[in-house]
């Protein structure tokens, strides 16, 4: 693998584990240096710009290194369900979605997996890739990761969780994780300037901050949107988002394990106004439904003809 010594001692995440990968050691993430997926086709459900007429062509990483206790993607974040799969095979897959009509590829939870990534965007971009390339990540990468995708990422969805400490340990036993986000946004926009789009509305260079609105905690979302704009301004655009809905283990935290209060989003988008944010999305009522979460069906994984 050409970008194996990121994995002999792994730094990819904010956590440092520093385990060997190759040799089967197992870090906080508990992926190994195999490519593990459980989803790779359009999705229509995401930003406007990003999904768009026929979809953003995703794909579905599994493992994590974070352990958010409300997770909607746990069947493959901490359960760890899907298909290894080869670095050669991702490639293929890259380009069947184009060839589906996606809009770009984009890259799911990827962190733990990038030297994997950087390999198969190489191979499929030299047979014929052409689509911007989405990095959508919980913001937990190190600085050297996202250094390290400097050239191959077009645009980047990085989460901005939590302001306060208390809550990223609390809820997705993260520490430093504002300050973490902090760092690796000024990478990512010094990286991809301000957001570009193309005739038909599709973003193709630029940073999107998403944020997802929790139950009780307004005041921290405030602080949240704060930072972005005061250190980024109209640099970035910013995605609140109203989805929530409780699972995994959210019903260990009553605090959380209930619907938002709409009362409390509709504040959070007119504080945003207030302060003059102007780019920006928000979600419709609705969301915040199961029916939202993809289905890790492999869909998409195998070739039709045979599988890996």
């Amino acid at each position: 693998m050409k970008y194996s010594n990121m994995l002999k001692q792994c730094t990819l995440c904010h956590r440092n584990c520093k385990v060997n990968r190759l040799d089967n050691k197992l870090g906080f993430c508990k992926a190994s240096d195999k490519i593990k997926i459980a989803r790779a086709a359009l999705h229509l459900w995401e930003e406007p710009p990003i999904s768009c007429e026929k979809g953003s062509g995703t794909v579905f990483f599994s493992y994590c290194n974070l352990n958010c206790v409300f997770c909607q993607n746990y069947e493959i974040s901490q359960k760890c369900n899907g298909v290894e799969i080869s670095i050669e095979r991702l490639s293929e897959i890259f380009l069947e979605l184009q060839e589906k009509g996606a809009n770009n590829i984009n890259l799911v939870t990827p962190t733990h997996y990038v030297p994997q990534i950087l390999e198969a965007l190489e191979i499929s971009k030299s047979n014929g890739l052409k689509l911007p390339i989405l990095y959508n990540t919980n913001s937990y990468d190190s600085i050297e990761t996202i250094k390290a995708l400097n050239g191959y990422i077009d645009v980047y969805l990085p989460d901005f969780k939590y302001f306060n400490d208390k809550y990223s340990i609390k809820y997705s036993n993260a520490k430093d994780y504002s300050l973490n986000a902090i760092e690796i946004i000024d990478e990512m926009i010094k990286q991809v300037g301000t957001p570009e789009f193309n005739s038909n509305g599709h973003i193709t260079k630029g940073v999107i901050i998403r944020h997802l609105l929790l139950p009780g905690l307004l005041f921290d979302s405030k602080k949240v949107i704060d930072s972005i704009f005061s250190i980024y301004g109209d640099k970035v655009y910013i995605s609140l988002m109203n989805q929530y809905t409780p699972m995994f283990n959210a019903y260990y935290y009553p605090e959380i394990n209930k619907g938002l209060n709409p009362k409390h989003y509709d504040s959070l988008i007119q504080y945003a106004l207030n302060i003059g944010i102007k780019n920006g999305f928000i979600q419709d009522d609705g969301t915040n439904d199961t029916h939202f979460v993809p289905s890790f069906d492999l869909e998409g994984v195998y070739k039709k003809s045979s599988k890996y």
